[in-house]
């Protein structure tokens, strides 16, 4: 997942791509609780994407309050 990608995204599509990652996060910890998860690099993934998306949100926030 690219910065710039989330960053031509709207706002709304971009919360819904936090609820997605989230998601993938929970399910990750489950996967590893039952002894099933084969990809331990997966949740470094969505930790880190989640926070990409999270940043983008912010900065669109920011810049929002600064032009009103």
């Amino acid at each position: 997942m690219d910065a710039n990608e989330l960053r031509a995204k709207t706002p709304d599509q971009l919360r819904e791509e936090l609820v997605k990652l989230k998601k993938e996060s929970f399910n990750l910890r489950f996967q590893q609780a039952t002894g099933q998860l084969e990809n331990t690099a997966g949740f470094r993934a969505a930790r880190r994407n989640a926070a990409r998306v999270k940043t983008i949100l912010n900065e669109k926030a920011a810049s929002a309050a600064s032009e009103a």
